[in-house]
């Protein structure tokens, strides 16, 4: 098992943010967390990237526990985040943001600079703002960028919180198919992501999380399905 959160409790000062929380995630699956605002499904991201420390339960990561472990050093192990609002460095260039995105590796020259060049084949849009400040970009160019940085660190496991948010829906349809293909080059991933519909879609399995809780976990496919989430998630 690549990832494994066990009855994990995080609280924001007197807020029970996520209570008793657990879930798995195998090498080469795309698993997704659904629910509505303050479910915590970012809280949970931001506890597997060492950003926000849990008050009981562990994290394990290829069975090692990392819940104790700061931020810098999970980023070492082969766990990279692209985060909500994607939070590109605005008076930095394109190339300066993948450049930080390979920050923990900036002796292997050669390596990084044949991930540069796979971030510009995936993201041609990219290489055309190579020298561009990344706040001048559009909202789907920055996204681009925040994934792009994030695989800058060469990670097995790839985090996305809400990488659709706020994108017009051709380039929704743009970032999904992109994470496919991330996937399918032999990267694992645990998906973030209030477009429930195309979000259960692309992956293996989902987590659906209300008020801080694990509501339901299931394959894609048998969510898709049931008529409660359909209502309360899918719009139908």
């Amino acid at each position: 098992m690549m990832l494994q959160i066990r009855n994990l409790d995080v609280y924001y000062g007197a807020i029970h943010a996520l209570e008793s929380v657990s879930l798995e995630v195998e090498e080469g699956e795309i698993v997704t967390m659904i629910g509505a605002n303050g479910a915590g499904k970012s809280t949970t991201i931001r506890s597997i990237s060492g950003l926000v420390r849990p008050r009981s339960g562990e994290i394990l990561f290829e069975g090692k526990p990392i819940h104790t472990m700061p931020a810098h050093q999970i980023v070492t192990l082969g766990i990279g985040q692209s985060p909500e609002g994607r939070r590109v460095f605005s008076n930095m260039t394109v190339r300066e943001n993948l450049e930080l995105g390979a920050y923990t590796r900036a002796s292997h020259h050669a390596e990084v600079k044949q991930d540069m060049e796979k971030v510009f084949h995936q993201f041609p849009r990219l290489k055309e703002r190579e020298a561009q400040l990344s706040g001048t970009l559009s909202g789907g160019e920055q996204q681009m960028l925040a994934i792009g940085r994030a695989l800058m660190a060469r990670p097995r496991l790839l985090l996305l919180d809400e990488p659709s948010l706020g994108l017009a829906p051709f380039l929704v349809r743009s970032i999904f198919s992109i994470i496919r293909e991330i996937n399918a080059q032999g990267v694992t991933v645990l998906l973030v992501e209030q477009n429930a519909n195309q979000a259960l879609k692309i992956a293996n399995r989902g987590y659906v999380l209300e008020t801080g809780r694990v509501l339901l976990a299931d394959t894609s496919a048998n969510l898709l399905s049931n008529d409660s989430v359909r209502a309360a998630y899918l719009g139908e």
